[in-house]
């Protein structure tokens, strides 16, 4: 079977759901409200993101029906990804405690990490580590960061599905460069039904992701960077150097309001991209600037690693320092008061 004329159908069909949810989302009055904590100024419907979900459990189906998928890759996407998705439907149409959506993210990393195998053994400034069980819990814990940083920085229109798109063709690109074209299917196709709800989301969006999509796409995409680890421990940094823009924004953001003291499960908008936006006074400059750092910064990089052999935990370094001073200049992690201070 020859997979690519699935690209185009899955963008249609990916199109045509999203302006269904859009509709449905309308009449239930499915709508994100602004409030003091919002990066948005006008009522939209939330839950397009589900047009993603299950475009792309019906490429993993009919890639598995035809054998172009292995079964450990498939299960540990399908499963992982449907039971995120559930969680996500779920508070997007009324509320899920967050002990409860910890719980279920728990699981849901739990499963992928099983079909894949954990963490395999890697390399960092050219020591090789064997974490065995170790590895194991913290493929979980990445898996679960993934899920929930995807999550925090899906607060402006376009941005997640930007970095979807971006991401996943950066990483088709490193596998064609480390010759493993078995591994392109499942993010090329991913790119496909990101690629449709993009069309509704992109700046000003007339629809939001909601969380059933953005947690999906966070551990799926954590989910296709670990199997890339059991690949080649070269295409595992590549991924971890592509996903650079996302990890180092919440990871700041989130470091920042621990030391504060925080309740970091309560919304805010103190990310290095909400501030940027609040600057610029609009979201398309900042989506597309994310997109630009991922293609000309940070995919070179990612390739140097692939394609020439670089230490990946140096490139990886190289790569974030800048992205660290980016989210510092646009105060990652401070109250707004604060910034306005500064």
């Amino acid at each position: 079977m020859n997979y690519w004329w699935l690209i185009p159908t899955l963008a249609g069909i990916s199109y045509a759901l999203t302006a269904i949810l859009r509709r449905y989302a309308l009449s239930r009055s499915l709508l994100d409200i602004p409030n003091g904590r919002s990066s948005h100024s006008v009522p939209t419907p939330r839950g397009g993101g589900v047009a993603i979900v299950l475009t792309f459990l019906a490429a993993l189906v009919a890639l598995f029906a035809e054998d172009l998928i292995a079964q450990p890759i498939f299960f540990a996407l399908s499963g992982a990804g449907a039971l995120t998705a559930i969680v996500g439907f779920l508070d997007d149409h009324g509320h899920v405690a967050a002990r409860w959506r910890l719980l279920t993210h728990f699981a849901a990393a739990s499963w992928g990490a099983y079909w894949l195998g954990g963490l395999p053994a890697i390399s960092m400034f050219g020591v090789s580590m064997d974490l065995g069980l170790f590895g194991h819990l913290l493929a979980v814990v990445y898996l679960v960061w993934m899920l929930n940083l995807y999550n925090f920085m899906d607060g402006i229109d376009g941005i997640a599905a930007i970095e979807a798109v971006t991401v996943c063709l950066g990483g088709c690109l490193l596998y064609w460069a480390n010759n493993a074209l078995d591994s392109i299917a499942s993010p090329i196709l991913l790119v496909a039904c990101v690629a449709g709800f993009l069309c509704w989301n992109f700046p000003p969006a007339r629809i939001f992701m909601g969380d059933a999509g953005s947690g999906f796409l966070g551990v799926i995409i954590g989910v296709l960077s670990l199997q890339a680890a059991w690949v080649s421990q070269e295409l595992f940094w590549g991924w971890l150097i592509l996903l650079g823009v996302f990890i180092v924004d919440a990871t700041f953001t989130l470091l920042r309001r621990l030391v504060r003291g925080d309740k970091i499960y309560e919304a805010h908008r103190s990310h290095a991209y909400q501030f940027a936006s609040r600057q610029f006074g609009r979201h398309l400059p900042v989506t597309l600037s994310v997109g630009l750092i991922n293609v000309f910064w940070l995919l070179p990089i990612a390739f140097c690693v692939v394609y020439y052999r670089f230490d990946g935990a140096g490139a990886l370094v190289i790569a974030y320092v800048p992205l660290v001073f980016l989210a510092m200049r646009y105060k990652a992690g401070q109250l707004e008061g604060e910034s306005s201070k500064n």
